[in-house]
């Protein structure tokens, strides 16, 4: 049976369930994988929600990663089993659960709270199950593989779709805002490592939760991979050029490295210290940088 959705980019066994905006934040590009036995949906987004009842019927849902706008549909679906990284499936047990991934200020908890719940549609799920990396999940005919991509979260994870050839890439999202690493539970070298691992995947589309959607061909993913990882060397390029003269970290989060100043979301300063803190870790490590004095750091010549 055809499914009728808004912009669906059907591969196959593969259809990308295109959100509002080609998946713009806060909306995603959801992803139903059909075999003879078994239907699974990735990433049921705010889209996935707004849908009527009986458009979907699946057996599985699985989580690229434990973020708010991957799990927004999911309340559609209280009975069907949810599947996450073990890394990152306690985040789906609770809202507790859930904060602790980003790691929040206590003065911005109960603001985004309220967010997870009332724009998020966010419910515990405390029969999550987890899986690990290198899982198949068989269809029949076809097969979802796990690959664990951590950075974006500890355990984001991307799916490999053989008999499509296609990988969905989650919050690799390959846009020009590049790597997003501003959480608790995010990690620059992971990110980069997993950035690495990208680039010896194999397939013919490369599907993304949000903006790109579909690029289709290998050469073209290729390229915009290497255009999003450069986003991290300029961010480290700009710090460095900013650390000339010596800094605190609240100066740095004032000069914003990661959002343009327009951007007034409350979050932004917790991200800007997050990210920073990475960086001054890793150009600490390497000698780029020194602590001049108690909390103030600047480059090396």
């Amino acid at each position: 049976m055809a499914l009728e959705w808004p912009d669906l980019v059907d591969l196959g066994p593969v259809q990308v369930l295109t959100g509002s905006r080609q998946g713009t934040y806060p909306d995603g590009n959801s992803v139903l994988v059909r075999g003879r036995t078994r239907n699974v949906l990735i990433d049921p987004s705010l889209s996935v929600f707004g849908a009527a009842r009986d458009a979907l019927a699946v057996d599985d849902v699985l989580l690229t990663h434990v973020h708010e706008d991957h799990v927004a549909g999911l309340a559609r679906f209280p009975d069907t089993p949810v599947h996450a990284h073990e890394a990152d499936v306690q985040g789906l047990y609770s809202i507790e659960c859930m904060l602790e991934i980003y790691g929040l200020p206590e003065s911005a908890e109960n603001d985004f709270r309220e967010v997870l719940e009332q724009r998020f549609h966010v419910v515990p799920r405390p029969d999550a199950l987890g899986f690990e990396d290198g899982a198949r999940f068989e269809l029949g005919g076809v097969d979802v593989e796990v690959i664990h991509a951590p950075g974006h979260t500890r355990g984001h994870s991307i799916f490999a779709i053989p008999e499509a050839s296609a990988v969905v890439l989650g919050d690799i999202d390959l846009s020009g805002f590049g790597p997003y690493y501003g959480d608790a539970w995010s990690d620059l070298r992971d990110f980069e490592a997993t950035l690495d691992r990208c680039r010896k995947l194999r397939g013919e589309h490369f599907i993304t939760f949000h903006h790109k959607g579909v690029i289709s061909g290998r050469a073209d993913f290729l390229a915009r991979l290497e255009a999003f990882a450069s986003v991290v060397d300029r961010r480290e390029a700009a710090l460095l050029d900013f650390l000339r003269e010596p800094r605190t970290l609240a100066e740095l989060v004032d000069h914003r490295f990661v959002y343009r100043p327009h951007v007034t979301n409350p979050v932004v300063p917790h991200v800007e210290r997050r990210s920073a803190e990475l960086h001054l870790a890793r150009l600490a490590e390497e000698e780029r940088i020194e602590e001049v004095e108690a909390g103030r750091w600047q480059a090396l010549d």
